[in-house]
């Protein structure tokens, strides 16, 4: 298995059902290629978080034929029309890719938690989805702040949209940052303390997780939460309607810099 879900292509053929979409428009299938389409997270557009399980893009049974998806990898995907997304006009094909996989994970827990206009929002970890965390913040108003272990990022992370670059391993960089963001969105894959960057939520603040997927080692600290009314979430990819919301905008943003 070789797995692949930021997948963009024309469309080679529909079925007789099919009403919006023809032979040759240029689509992208995301993670999802299918959902139970009845319980309440279906109803309300939130299809990743289908409480049957969704079907996710390779390696998953499909609903219809038992088979196993095979991904974006695959000299062909058959997906229903539903879990399909038309590419806007203006947005080049290469940078819509990352959006249906990098991009909407980062745009939706931004989305949910409210993130407009002069909010202080730090990313923690600067690699495939923080890069896209970085860029969607700043598009969206932000101060936004980088958290990372390497000295070095600075330009780069600068170049994507950071104000602010922060050494989590520096403790007067902490220190300086202590109670300062909004949102906090923790990007960082593998088994790490999420306990340093806690300090750095305000009170009433929110850390969220949208890498790991083992247990939080070493444990929480709770008394950090209580004594800031902090909360700690976490948050997958965004449903069908929020992946067709983040598109719109970054064609919007696009086009904003082409008038420029």
């Amino acid at each position: 298995m070789v797995p692949g879900h930021e997948i963009v292509g024309r469309v080679s053929a529909v079925g007789k059902d099919v009403k919006d979409f023809k032979s040759g428009d240029l689509v992208g299938v995301g993670c999802l290629v299918d959902s139970c389409q009845h319980c309440a997270s279906c109803q309300e557009g939130l299809e990743q978080y289908c409480v049957e399980g969704a079907t996710w893009t390779y390696n998953n049974v499909d609903r219809q034929d038992k088979s196993i998806t095979m991904g974006g990898y695959s000299e062909r995907i058959l997906v229903s029309a539903k879990f399909v997304l038309r590419i806007p006009g203006n947005l080049d094909a290469k940078a819509a890719a990352p959006l249906l996989c990098a991009g909407i994970t980062l745009y939706s827990p931004l989305r949910h938690w409210g993130v407009k206009q002069g909010s202080k929002v730090a990313i923690v970890g600067l690699g495939g989805l923080g890069h896209m965390g970085l860029k969607l913040a700043k598009a969206m108003g932000a101060d936004v702040t980088l958290f990372t272990r390497t000295p070095g990022k600075e330009s780069e992370a600068k170049r994507l949209g950071a104000d602010h670059v922060v050494i989590s391993t520096d403790p007067a960089q902490m220190k300086a940052v202590a109670g300062r963001f909004d949102l906090v969105i923790d990007t960082v894959p593998s088994e790490h303390d999420v306990n340093p960057y806690l300090t750095a939520v305000k009170r009433d603040g929110d850390y969220v997780i949208v890498g790991q997927m083992t247990p939080l080692l070493p444990p929480l600290n709770a008394g950090a939460l209580v004594g800031g009314r902090k909360s700690v979430a976490g948050s997958l990819i965004g449903g069908l309607a929020e992946t067709r919301r983040c598109w719109i905008s970054a064609a919007s943003t696009a086009s904003s810099r082409m008038s420029k």
